[in-house]
């Protein structure tokens, strides 16, 4: 096995796509709305403006693990100077492959382009099969976050 990684491009998008719908279906979500084309409309736009970014990790010509950074902005606060936020998000790994540190690679290059952003913390909504990842990382959980659904 040598895995190799790259960043995110247009090219690899169909496959990206389908790699977070099995994501979400993981999760538990529901799939009541076809979801493909507003993730094309969204990674499309974000990649193009730089406020998406991703690295893959790349066995071959077979794409087996992804990762992805949005960046936010909002009023700077005492817990983060820049206000400029990175969101966590699509981290998958093809289940042939967990557990070998691909994960943890894919975290940590994406992390450092939060840090290269600007960002003064980056968050995530952590499945349960994540929170171990994450912890062992430094993420802490913060009990204040709240959600209102439109």
């Amino acid at each position: 096995m040598s895995i190799e990684y790259k960043k995110l491009t247009e090219a690899e998008l169909p496959v990206f796509i389908d790699m977070r719908i099995n994501q979400l279906r993981e999760e538990g979500a529901k799939e009541d709305i076809d979801l493909k084309p507003a993730l094309y409309d969204y990674y499309e736009r974000h990649i193009a403006d730089g406020t998406f970014v991703s690295w893959l990790a790349v066995d071959g010509d077979k794409i087996i693990g992804t990762s992805g950074m949005s960046f936010v902005e909002k009023p700077p606060y005492f817990g983060c100077p820049t206000g400029k936020m990175g969101l966590l998000s699509s981290m998958y790994t093809n289940p042939d492959y967990r557990r070998k540190g691909i994960a943890k690679e894919l975290l940590h290059r994406v992390v450092e382009e939060a840090r290269a952003y600007g960002c003064g913390t980056v968050q995530i909504t952590a499945s349960d099969m994540g929170v171990k990842l994450y912890t062992s990382y430094g993420f802490v959980h913060n009990d204040n976050f709240m959600q209102y659904k439109l």
